[in-house]
């Protein structure tokens, strides 16, 4: 096989006809620059899109605003001196009411936090109350208790020819547990009697039991007396009262429906 030396390098060279001669090896670098420099080129591209896009869309609402301020400005340019004092005359109206609120709203929040301060200390008093008749009932449980009996009484006239009974009761019984206690009220007169319809019908006795009602007169019928019947534990009372007549009310409502609730209130000495 004929065979070539190079005369500079010694290397053997294939010179046999027909044979092709040998590639170069391209290096890796080789090929990816063209990528790269590709890649490089589309990145530039689209950041001046996205930067035109955006530089649009800035430079139209900016533009927008300045229109706006220009014919705010334009519509200000266009009132009178006359016109100018009405609104800032308007503004300072706006401005007082404002700090008026505030100043009410201030005010409401202050009074709020008062009321609540209020009603926890009523509770806590409650609380405390409650413990003492506690103490003060089983002492007088251990003692005998106390006997049924009719503490405070009162019947007086409202609206519509209607009345309201308050009845206090106390009982404390022996062995320091509560009762049913179920009272029967009857009017009287000389010849026939009234029996009064009670809702509740029934109490629970256990220190004092407060029996309150409304009642509707019949019609030409006048009571002389008025008799309450107690029953509670095995014991049973009877009371009665002359019927009187009081002394005007001031200040009596037209109606029922202006006194919605019957009075919770004790009955003191000064109102039998």
């Amino acid at each position: 096989m004929p065979t070539n030396v190079s005369p500079d390098s010694g290397e053997m060279i294939d010179a046999t006809p027909g044979r092709s001669k040998p590639r170069k090896k391209r290096n890796v670098s080789d090929v990816l620059s063209p990528l790269m420099l590709g890649l490089f080129a589309f990145e530039i591209l689209l950041t001046g899109v996205i930067s035109a896009v955006f530089g649009h869309k800035f430079g139209y609402q900016r533009g927008y605003q300045v229109a706006q301020s220009t014919a705010s400005v334009d519509e200000f340019d266009g009132l009178t001196a006359e016109e100018v004092k009405s609104l800032n005359l308007k503004v300072e109206v706006l401005d007082t009411e404002l700090n008026t609120a505030k100043q009410e709203r201030d005010i409401s929040l202050n009074n709020l936090a008062t009321l609540r301060q209020s009603m926890q200390d009523l509770e806590v008093t409650n609380l405390q109350l409650q413990q003492i008749n506690d103490v003060y009932g089983e002492m007088l449980s251990k003692q005998g208790g106390i006997p049924l009996q009719v503490v405070g009484a009162k019947i007086e006239p409202l609206p519509e020819n209607a009345f309201e009974y308050r009845f206090d009761v106390a009982m404390l019984a022996k062995d320091g547990e509560p009762y049913r206690l179920t009272p029967k009220l009857t009017l009287l007169d000389e010849t026939s009697l009234v029996e009064v319809p009670l809702d509740p019908k029934s109490y629970t006795a256990k220190g004092i039991a407060r029996i309150r009602g409304r009642f509707m007169m019949p019609e030409g019928f006048k009571p002389k007396q008025v008799k309450l019947n107690l029953s509670a534990g095995g014991q049973r009372v009877e009371k009665l009262y002359n019927w009187k007549l009081s002394k005007p009310v001031a200040d009596m409502p037209i109606s029922l429906a202006e006194i919605p609730e019957t009075d919770q209130r004790p009955v003191t000495e000064d109102e039998e």
